[in-house]
């Protein structure tokens, strides 16, 4: 192996123990206890070698995004391809979609509360949002209904979720009505 190959192994191994830890921070303490200093303390390397990686906590914020917004399309694909039938799916996404951000605050705040540079709905949208999109997409767009473009009506189904989270998230419904609110709303889909 050449001095550039461990080089190069090494900084990728830097790189994602500074998104570990910004992860493993804000899921603790929230996100206004990372700070490059704090990060820098944590990883036990200098914040030079952490500008090295990021350019501010806005890129750190964009990495734990990307990196939660894989795990989320696994926690979705893994639901649905366990479910029988169209609703029984649609029903297995919402539950994990649900899970995954009752779990994950942090991740989910740098995915859709934060500013993380990144590009949604865009040509230039990072393949990792992408991706996550296209795991609510194959689910949602066998019952999105005749007539109905699947990517829209997935955005809404998917606006649906965040409403749900972010509103259970905030003590504002009522958690044991959780289970209910998702069987309305699967429910209501045009297509068995």
């Amino acid at each position: 192996m050449s001095v550039q190959e461990r080089k190069q192994r090494e900084r990728v191994k830097r790189e994602r123990l500074i998104v570990a830890t910004a992860r493993e921070l804000a899921e603790q303490q929230g996100w206004d206890a990372v700070t490059t200093r704090r990060l820098a303390e944590l990883i036990e390397y200098s914040q030079p070698v952490l500008y090295s990686h990021f350019r501010g906590k806005r890129e750190i914020i964009g990495a734990v995004a990307l990196e939660g917004a894989a795990d989320l399309a696994a926690a979705v694909r893994a639901a649905t391809s366990a479910a029988d039938g169209p609703r029984e799916r649609v029903a297995a996404l919402a539950r994990a979609y649900l899970d995954f951000a009752a779990r994950n605050p942090a991740v989910y705040d740098a995915l859709f509360q934060l500013d993380g540079g990144l590009a949604y709905a865009q040509e230039d949208t990072p393949e990792p949002l992408k991706d996550a999109f296209a795991a609510l997409l194959e689910s949602l767009g066998e019952v999105a209904g005749d007539g109905v473009p699947m990517g829209l009506f997935t955005e809404v189904f998917w606006a649906s979720l965040h409403g749900l989270a972010t509103l259970s998230r905030a003590g504002r419904l009522l958690p044991e009505d959780a289970a209910q609110r998702v069987e309305l709303l699967v429910d209501r889909l045009p297509v068995v």
